[in-house]
Parts: C-alpha cells; sequence; structure tokens
C-alpha cells in the first residue's frame, strides 16, 4: 500500500455533506488536506504562491472518485430529501455538481492543484472508442498534474446507462487508470461481521477471497440517507477491483490518512486476479443488455471453450431492440446468459441472418454482411 503510486479514492456523500443536505465546506477541505500531502510535487512555475510544505508530497498521483453532487443540490433546490425520480435526481446533480467542483476547486487551490471534471456514463466506456478517450483523458490530467475529480454523469445519465453506485464506478475507473490501489471511503471504518452498532460484532481486517465473506451480513444502506450505496455496494466494488488485480482498503473518511499512509486500518481486500482487458470489465460490470441473442449447443461451446466469435450460423433467435454496438446477452437455448458482448448489426438485422454462413450472406446482401455478430474481442464470459 505505501509504495502505491497511482490510487484511486472514493468518497461518499454522507462524508461530504450536512444532515440538510448541503455541502459541509469543513469535511471537504479537511478531505484535501489528506489528498494534497500525499500527491506528487507538481514541475517548477505551474503553482505560483504554493505552501512550502508541498514539496514534501509523497509523490502519488490520485484520482478522486466524488459522490455528492446530487446531495448539494438538494438544499439549493429546496428538497429535503433525496428524490426517487429520475427526472428530478437530475436537477438535483446540475445543480450540485457546479457547487461539489467549485468546492473542490478551491479547496484543492490552497495546495497550488488544478481540478479537473470528468463526467462519465456506462455507454461511455463500453465502446472502443470512447473507452481510450477516456483513458487518454485522466493520464494525461495526472501527467499535468492536475486531480481529475470523477462523477457519473447523473444529469444526462437514464437507467439503462447508469453505473447505479459510485462505488462500482470507482472500481471500474482505478482499472481504466491502471491503479495500484482503490481506497474506498465511507462513514464506517471498515467492513464488519455484522452490524456495527450490535455489540459483539467484529472489523474483519483482511478479505482473501469470497470465502472470507460467508455468513457476514452485510448492511444495504448508509447512515446518513443521502447516497444511494451502503456496505453491499462496497463490498461489490471490492470484489470487482480485486478479480482485476488491484488491492482495496475500505475505511471512514476519517482514517484516509492512515489509508494512504498504508498503515493497517479498515479492511483490507486481497487482489484475487489479474488485470484484464480495459473494456471488458466495463462490458461485465457497467454495462446493461438492451437485448439478447440466443446460440445453439455450437455457437456456446464454442465461444465459452474456444473463445470465438459469435457468427451468424451459430444464431437460433434474438430478442430486444438493439443498435449496431449496444450491448447484449448471449444465452444458450434454456435462456442461461453465458456472455455478453457488443453486437454488430442491428436488432431488425438479425433474423434474416440466423443460422446462414457469412459466405452465403455475403453474396446475397453484400461485403458488409461477411462479417461476426460480435467479435471475440468485443465480449467477454460470464460467470455461471
Amino acid at each position: 500500500m505505501r509504495d502505491a503510486r497511482r490510487i484511486v479514492v472514493k468518497v461518499g456523500s454522507s462524508s461530504l455533506t450536512t444532515a440538510a443536505g448541503g455541502l459541509d465546506a469543513d469535511r471537504v477541505d479537511a478531505l484535501v488536506d489528506v489528498l494534497a500531502r500525499h500527491l506528487a510535487p507538481a514541475e517548477a512555475g505551474e503553482a505560483p504562491g504554493e505552501p512550502a510544505s508541498r514539496a514534501a508530497g509523497e509523490g502519488k498521483e490520485i484520482v478522486l472518485v466524488s459522490s455528492g453532487a446530487i446531495a448539494a443540490g438538494l438544499a439549493p433546490l429546496g428538497l429535503d430529501r433525496r428524490p426517487r425520480d429520475l427526472a428530478r435526481q437530475q436537477a438535483a446533480a446540475s445543480v450540485g455538481q457546479g457547487l461539489l467542483v467549485a468546492r473542490y476547486t478551491a479547496s484543492f487551490a490552497r495546495y497550488g492543484r488544478r481540478v479537473g471534471q470528468v463526467l462519465l456514463t456506462s455507454d461511455d466506456t463500453s465502446r472502443r472508442a470512447h473507452y481510450r478517450n477516456a483513458y487518454r483523458t485522466l493520464d494525461q490530467l495526472l501527467a499535468m498534474g492536475a486531480v481529475p475529480v470523477v462523477n457519473e454523469n447523473d444529469t444526462v445519465a437514464t437507467d439503462e446507462i447508469r453505473f447505479g453506485d459510485n462505488d462500482r464506478l470507482a472500481a471500474l475507473v482505478a482499472h481504466l487508470v491502471r491503479a495500484e490501489l482503490l481506497v474506498l471511503l465511507s462513514d464506517v471504518d471498515g467492513l464488519y461481521d455484522g452490524n456495527p452498532a450490535t455489540p459483539g460484532t467484529s472489523l474483519i481486517a483482511e478479505v482473501r477471497g469470497p470465502r472470507d465473506l460467508e455468513g457476514v451480513e452485510i448492511g444495504s444502506a448508509g447512515r446518513a440517507g443521502v447516497g444511494t450505496g451502503g456496505m453491499v455496494t462496497k463490498v461489490e466494488a471490492a470484489r470487482i477491483a480485486a478479480a482485476a488485480g488491484i488491492p482495496v482498503v475500505l475505511t471512514s473518511a476519517s482514517r484516509a490518512a492512515d489509508a494512504l499512509a498504508g498503515r493497517p486500518v479498515g479492511t483490507y481486500f486481497h487482489p484475487t486476479g489479474r488485470r484484464s482487458a480495459g473494456r471488458l470489465l466495463w462490458l461485465a460490470h457497467a454495462s446493461t443488455p438492451r437485448g439478447a441473442l440466443v446460440l445453439d449447443d455450437g455457437a456456446v461451446r464454442a465461444v465459452v471453450e474456444r473463445r470465438t466469435s459469435l457468427l451468424p450460423a451459430g444464431l437460433a433467435g434474438v430478442e430486444g431492440d438493439f443498435s449496431a454496438g449496444d450491448p447484449v446477452e448471449l444465452r444458450d437455448a434454456a435462456g442461461h446468459a453465458v456472455a455478453r458482448g457488443l453486437v454488430n448489426f442491428d436488432a431488425r438485422e438479425i433474423p434474416r441472418l440466423i443460422g446462414r454462413s457469412t459466405r452465403e450472406l455475403a453474396r446475397e446482401l453484400g461485403p458488409a454482411y461477411e462479417r461476426e455478430v460480435v467479435h471475440r474481442d468485443d465480449l467477454v464470459l460470464l460467470r455461471p
């Protein structure tokens, strides 16, 4: 943990806002104070007036995934609680996002640091070109000494293209930027084997794999009521990151300094897998299928066992209304999802492709049809 140079830090709404729903400037400043102490020193001449203590920075690059936009917009719009309907959530996010970034900009400016806002939807990051652009933007911000502040683009995201919570977004961003550590901050100091408020429960200091969580009661809601997550989303995010080879520390915002310094704090999730191809992690965990392709038995074996592309000859049916480039599920004859991928044809084109060879289709419909329905580079297998 101490040696990690590129780190993603995620902070929840309850750690940044007041009980009434507005931003708490003192809490934001306290978090920034901690992060700034660990940042790599800015290049000479980039930050006039920077405090001398900045030279003591520890050489880390930090991407901040910050919730709080919707919560920050509640009070200014006269809302006493987070609205349930999407339209008012988007309105609150529109107001709150500007307040949130302005607060971070002012707070990091005390250390001569610039802030760059990056708003993402899952649709931005499951498609190949968009994924590359997101990586380049974040990587360049870090290279130029700025602190990327990432959030879901709540003002335009619909139910179909939402990440669902910023914990999962943080895990995927950690993979995107090739982070060496993910720190999840909340209002609880770690994962407990039951309700932390119940006497007799104990902190789980380390998680080495799924077996360590068997029988653990994981809460689904935060205490403050202004966020969408809870411990269950944090544990799921930790699992995603750990499976991609990224260690995770889960602790409270008040222990952020200890976590970044590498001291034993909160719950540490050991890596359980290796880094996978970039977009495939997003495709598996952040995309919402717009439809489904039904495969015959031979195509299922080819896709799952031999990791081949899906060809028209292996199709047995189609469900849903989707366009070329959309994520779809690949299902077996029993309806079980075996994979997910980005389809190369519109749903209305699929029926005339079913069971036919690419050579036959090219002769009849033209060379544009002599291709895979889902290319293996745009396909990820789903665990049973």
